[in-house]
């Protein structure tokens, strides 16, 4: 019973050894892939991280040529206006030159209209207009401040704009500068 055991055992141990030898080999292959998979994740990782690092570059350069274009944009903005009331101004130096020398006033107020003209047509056409017909219209806080209320010389003037002390203008829609009002009270 002995050698039959003795035998069995060897029988199972030769049985045994190829299946250690298939377990150890697919290990190494297991481990040799396992190598391979942490190089390409390892490579994929360095590669995402470079990809990163020049986009998150090129969106700071993209933020510091916008932020420097709002800053030069702010500044200049104005320019084109300037440009145009650069000839009003050479009219009104012009003017003073001739009231100088002119006795006729009638011909100075309308030298000096025609550049208040010309001055209005150059604001205007850059969208500056001004508030008209308020006398009798209700009083709006929303374009109109009030500077001081007196009685009413009639009563459909109650509550409404009596009198105007500043004009006020708009740029567009937006009000850039508030009427300066007098209410009847």
């Amino acid at each position: 019973m002995e050698t039959k055991n003795q035998e069995q055992q060897q029988a199972e141990s030769k049985v045994a050894e190829p299946q250690l030898e298939e377990t150890s080999a697919a290990e190494g292959v297991s481990e040799e892939e396992n190598l391979n998979q942490e190089e390409k994740l390892s490579a994929e990782v360095a590669e995402l991280k470079e990809k990163y690092l020049r986009l998150y570059s090129d969106f700071e350069n993209f933020r510091k040529r916008t932020a420097k274009e709002r800053i030069d944009l702010i500044k200049t903005a104005s320019e084109e206006v300037l440009k145009d009331l650069v000839p009003v101004v050479d009219d009104f130096e012009r003017a003073f030159k001739a009231a100088e020398k002119e006795a006729d006033t009638q011909k100075i107020q309308e030298g000096n209209q025609l550049i208040f003209q010309k001055l209005m047509k150059i604001l205007e056409s850059k969208g500056l207009k001004p508030m008209e017909d308020l006398i009798g219209q209700p009083f709006n806080p929303d374009t109109q401040e009030a500077i001081t209320q007196i009685p009413s010389p009639s009563p459909e003037l109650k509550g409404a704009v009596v009198d105007v002390v500043e004009k006020g203008y708009f740029l567009g829609e937006k009000v850039v500068r508030f009427a300066k009002v007098v209410i009847g009270a």
